[in-house]
């Protein structure tokens, strides 16, 4: 579904676009809330067949966008409690960061094989066959899969000829590479925020728009009308991401209109990173006792590390994240100033939260929630004239938005650097697939590797916070590195 603008995605939209309109314009905030289901949900297009279920939905969708957590179920709490905290621009957000929301939630099957209606009755019937505890029969002429024997091997469905026996996976756990999609009591979803690790990957496969993060964006906004000096730094996945004719000089120009006082790329960051990983590489793991390095710029690849692998802590890379490492760019430069991330992803918006990084960034907001901004303006970025040049960054940290683009970032700097070194690379994208690189390297299989990892399949690119379809957000950002002044950064 990534790319596709379908309802659950233009929902997510309107309700960041009036949750800025409400931080630009409402002069009776709690007023103006509760008004907003009313507005969203029309009386005769709800699209759960229940205007009161949908309209439950939005009020909590409003809440996580607003920064507040989800109201319990089993007691009574006002849809505005807690707003008059959130009505500042120092506001952060509640934990958890990923909520489930019960009242949208499917309580999708999580995992089980069903006959659907291909069944041909065929008189081979295979699915009965190869079943290894007889939970396939023939009932009118048709198979049927008893469910309380069923051991979920696939094997009827590997050897249906009609390809008639459907495998149903829960969406949102289907995805999730730490198993921390669980059920409650009622078979509905719950996420264990002990083992989450906030990529965000469920709240984009869940086509009922029943996950969400909370957004920052009210804050944000609140912090501008104040009049406070707020520079933005663009993450390289940003190219693209707001109209394939909106040149990154005109998203600067189009940022500065919304009162932002200066753009950086934090490919700035990645410059330094890949020339301090690069170093390290040589020093610590060819040169040294490492028997290899962990990338450290996606926090839900680390921090998936540190708590599946704790043993892998030592060879995770100390080096800052681009986003903070930018940051502190910016804040050297001026040091008067809050500091804006604008990314493609849920995680960053958790890394930004450990009180170590703080005072570095003080808010963090995905595209698709500036977005929401852009339009609570009403500023169309096509018809922006670019006053600013966005510039600065070299191919090597504007190539991070991509998988593989940190190692090969490393590669080309060890290369270029440390050229009698011989470099060895892998990467991996998804937490699944990172998961089982992490066990290959714990069982000696990765001696002498510099290990890129990535939580969304794809690299930022992919992550649940971009607009625009995955294969086309890495074209443009592959354009965009190769128009670049330079290829890799200095090794100072």
């Amino acid at each position: 579904m990534r790319g596709i603008d379908t309802q659950v995605r233009k929902n997510r939209r309107r309700i960041f676009k009036e949750v800025a309109n409400l931080a630009y314009n409402s002069t009776n905030l709690k007023d103006d809330i509760e008004a907003l289901p009313y507005k969203i949900v029309d009386y005769d297009e709800s699209e759960y067949q229940s205007i009161y279920r949908e309209r439950s939905i939005v009020r909590e969708r409003l809440r996580l966008a607003m920064g507040l957590s989800l109201r319990p179920e089993n007691r009574p709490v006002h849809l505005t409690q807690g707003l008059e905290e959130s009505n500042i621009s120092e506001k952060y957000y509640e934990p958890p960061l990923m909520q489930v929301i019960p009242s949208a939630c499917n309580a999708c099957p999580e995992n089980c094989y069903q006959i659907t209606d291909k069944c041909m009755g065929c008189v081979a019937h295979p699915c009965r066959e190869v079943c290894p505890k007889d939970a396939v029969s023939m009932k009118n002429g048709k198979s049927v899969i008893d469910q309380d024997k069923c051991i979920k091997c696939g094997k009827c469905k590997d050897y249906c000829p009609y390809d008639a026996i459907s495998h149903q996976v829960r969406p949102c756990a289907g995805v999730c590479g730490v198993d921390a999609i669980q059920n409650d009591e009622k078979g509905r979803a719950i996420i264990d925020s002990d083992l989450c690790v906030a990529c965000g990957q469920c709240m984009v496969n869940c086509p009922f728009g029943a996950i969400a993060d909370k957004s920052q964006i009210f804050q944000l906004i609140r912090s501008l009308q104040t009049g406070d000096k707020i520079i933005a730094q663009v993450a390289p996945s940003f190219v693209g991401q707001f109209g394939l004719d909106v040149t990154p000089d005109m998203l600067k120009t189009a940022l500065k209109e919304l009162g932002f006082y200066d753009v950086y790329e934090t490919a700035l960051g990645a410059d330094k990173g890949a020339i301090y990983e690069a170093k390290q590489y040589v020093n610590e793991v060819v040169l040294g006792e490492l028997p290899f390095t962990l990338t450290s710029c996606c926090p839900s690849w680390a921090v998936m590390a540190k708590k599946l692998f704790p043993e892998t802590i030592d060879k995770i890379s100390n080096t800052l994240t681009p986003m903070v490492a930018t940051a502190r760019i910016i804040k050297q430069d001026h040091p008067d100033a809050k500091v804006v991330f604008i990314g493609p992803c849920a995680s960053k918006k958790l890394e930004a939260s450990r009180r170590t990084i703080r005072s570095d960034v003080d808010f963090v907001i995905t595209f698709e929630e500036l977005t929401g901004m852009f339009e609570a303006k009403g500023i169309l970025l096509k018809e922006i004239k670019a006053m600013d040049e966005l510039k600065g960054a070299t191919g090597a940290g504007r190539g991070y938005g991509v998988a593989g683009g940190v190692a090969s970032a490393i590669e080309e700097c060890i290369n270029t650097y440390y050229p009698a070194i011989k470099v060895k690379i892998e990467h991996a994208e998804g937490l699944a697939e990172c998961k089982k690189m992490l066990i290959l390297a714990k069982a000696g299989k990765k001696e002498g590797c510099l290990i890129e990892g990535m939580a969304c399949p794809g690299g930022c690119v992919a992550g649940a916070g971009t607009n625009i379809k995955i294969p086309q957000a890495t074209k443009e950002v592959n354009s965009f590195k190769e128009a670049a002044e330079f290829r890799i950064p200095p090794k100072n």
